[in-house]
């Protein structure tokens, strides 16, 4: 039999002084503590406080009254003893929160896996809705959830799971559904799992489970080959003239992330606030990624100067580019794509484009360092991934060195 987890547990009724009843009695509080956590209830039960036994936390007397309160708080203090003890003996321990909760007639149920994540993925819509956060992570996170909801139907047959109920082997399990029964890469399992991960903090937190059951199971993002196209491609999609009109602003919008490393959602907030002189007499884009909120900071080439002038006073609002969808984005790239003859092997998407101004922009001289501060990432070892996927800046570095060894390469020739 598992041994249970000792704790403290203290349980208190006492006045709400502070907010007397109009026929001046105290409302009669309880106090549930355990392992130094309190929680406060209601009992629905009332008394003259002048009548309130303050160290034995009873009514005084033998009055009708006195009995009736009296005997009221004795259940009330049995009810939460047994409702303690089962869960000390059925779950190894027992929190605060799942004591309160339970008292309160609040089932388990309420407080699941399903339950919180659709409880936070509401919360977060909201803040979608203010323009807060991006409308593509709260799609993630209703994808996971509908990840989640399958899974728990088809593996347990049940609609939910109680935080209480998870061990090691459920997360394993969900891992092995997404690879498998869904078909989801490396990499997408390790963003699904991330927002399971996360729940369990919060359960932690708010005290519905003590430890984390996923405690050991650890996964982490493969490092891949970024899409991007080269520098030459570059200028053939600038000199391409698109068969329709419609395709001329995405083509703009590409070459624009091409010169200054924008993603799509930045490209789309960008206002004329945004575009300032900065010290050095030169345009910069002072912004935040919308992503991560980290400040990116471009110094304005000749191109989407060029680009940003001549979508100057097009928008009614505030934002400088009239921004098609993401999607309408990707979907005309493939056809400019085609129309420029540009052949690549990885798919071409609009944010292909600020992957192309990484490796372009190193490529050309540019210091890790700075290429870094300019697309706004958090680590430079997110930067260094450019460093790794293109043979372009080994072969200018190799260019470079080459001649300090001429002198030696013909004294060898000689040898010969």
């Amino acid at each position: 039999m598992e041994q249970t987890k000792k704790s403290t547990f203290k349980l208190l009724f006492y006045l709400k002084k502070n907010e007397l009843k109009k026929n001046g009695n105290a409302p009669v509080m309880a106090r549930i503590t355990i392992d130094g956590t309190a929680k406060t209830l209601g009992t629905k039960l009332e008394i003259n406080p002048k009548k309130w036994n303050l160290k034995y936390g009873r009514v005084e007397g033998k009055s009708a009254i006195a009995l009736s309160i009296n005997q009221k708080l004795d259940n009330i203090r049995g009810r939460i003893d047994k409702i303690y003890e089962n869960m000390l003996k059925h779950e190894g321990f027992a929190t605060v929160q799942k004591v309160k909760l339970s008292f309160l007639g609040v089932g388990v149920m309420d407080d699941a896996l399903l339950k919180v994540f659709n409880d936070q993925n509401e919360e977060f819509k909201k803040l979608v809705d203010k323009e807060e956060r991006s409308q593509s992570t709260y799609n993630k996170y209703f994808t996971v959830y509908n990840h989640l909801s399958d899974f728990i139907s088809h593996r347990f047959h049940r609609e939910d799971m109680a935080f209480r109920e998870l061990t090691a082997d459920f997360i394993r399990e969900f891992d092995f559904y997404l690879r498998y029964d869904k078909q989801c890469t490396h990499n997408t399992v390790w963003v699904y799992t991330m927002p399971v991960l996360s729940l369990i903090e919060l359960a932690m937190k708010k005290g519905l489970i003590r430890d984390n059951p996923f405690e050991d199971y650890e996964i982490s993002m493969e490092e891949t080959d970024r899409g991007y196209i080269l520098k030459e491609d570059v200028e053939k999609l600038m000199k391409c003239k698109p068969s329709h009109q419609r395709y001329e602003l995405v083509k703009d919008l590409f070459i624009f992330s091409c010169f200054t490393g924008l993603s799509y959602v930045d490209i789309k907030k960008l206002t004329t606030r945004n575009i300032q002189s900065f010290f050095d007499g030169h345009q910069w884009i002072i912004s935040r990624r919308k992503k991560s909120d980290v400040a990116s900071n471009v110094r304005l080439m000749e191109i989407p100067k060029r680009i940003i002038e001549k979508y100057k006073g097009t928008n009614r609002n505030e934002f400088i580019f009239p921004v098609p969808t993401n999607a309408t984005c990707n979907t005309h790239i493939k056809k400019l794509m085609e129309q420029a003859e540009i052949i690549t092997e990885q798919k071409v998407t609009f944010h292909t484009a600020r992957h192309t101004f990484g490796t372009m922009f190193l490529t050309e001289g540019v210091p890790l360092e700075s290429l870094s501060k300019m697309m706004g990432h958090k680590n430079i070892a997110t930067t260094q991934i450019y460093a790794k996927i293109t043979s372009q800046k080994i072969s200018k570095d190799m260019d470079l060195v080459a001649p300090k060894f001429q002198a030696m390469e013909e004294a060898f020739c000689v040898t010969m």
